[in-house]
């Protein structure tokens, strides 16, 4: 499939996970200001992969209040270390213990920025758990490996909310009906938990569509009335 080919399938899922979306009781000015549906896909400003924390950190705090985070299957911590230096609560929840990377890139000014190898973050080494859950406000899963459908789980059990960018299917409970995409199976699976549920998308190469419920977490007000 060509690169052109797969931007063309990839916009036509979301489009179709908007559209089911707003089966949940979605805020029409949240929703204007989280995805915008007549916007055509663009690689204008794509970043690597690699960008994906940085950038799922500066979407966050621009549209979240500060509060507890847990990022699910956060690897090395470089999310949480960046959610930290935010004044958020953050702590990691992987099986892996791993240090934090040693250098990172800060996309806003383009410079590299050093970590001390003795710093660490907040963090939890063990699988995650939906009764993990009750401790935290947002939960994170940036490709988290087989914990979507746990994540939906706890934020209904617990009350929180979540962001999810769903990679393969392996080790999930359920798998998606022929022909229906794991995205659009997901995304029917959180509105069947009662979830209110945004896709959004984020300027990074790959599996780069997002689900957000905020749950008990409280969006800022410029993306509550619209702005």
């Amino acid at each position: 499939m060509t690169k052109r080919k797969t931007r063309e399938r990839k916009q036509r899922i979301f489009e179709r996970l908007v559209q089911t979306s707003a089966r949940s009781n979605q805020d029409p000015h949240i929703a204007q200001t989280i995805f915008d549906l007549g916007k055509k896909w663009s690689r204008a400003g794509t970043k690597m992969k690699k960008f994906r924390f940085q950038l799922l950190h500066h979407w966050l705090v621009e549209r979240f209040e500060p509060c507890h985070v847990a990022d699910i299957g956060g690897g090395k911590g470089l999310l949480t270390r960046l959610l930290l230096d935010s004044g958020w609560q953050a702590a990691v929840i992987d099986p892996v213990s791993q240090a934090l990377p040693g250098k990172y890139k800060d996309l806003s000014t383009g410079k590299r920025v050093r970590v001390d190898d003795r710093e660490d973050v907040p963090r939890i080494d063990a699988y995650f758990e939906p009764d993990m859950a009750r401790e935290f406000d947002l939960l994170i899963g940036m490709h988290a490996h087989g914990c979507n459908a746990k994540i939906i789980d706890a934020a209904a059990r617990f009350g929180c909310g979540f962001v999810l960018f769903p990679c393969c299917v392996i080790d999930e409970p359920f798998y998606p009906r022929l022909g229906v995409h794991w995205l659009e199976s997901l995304l029917d699976y959180a509105l069947d938990r009662g979830h209110t549920v945004y896709p959004f998308r984020l300027k990074f190469k790959g599996q780069n569509i997002g689900f957000c419920a905020p749950g008990r977490c409280a969006f800022r007000q410029g993306v509550a009335h619209g702005g």
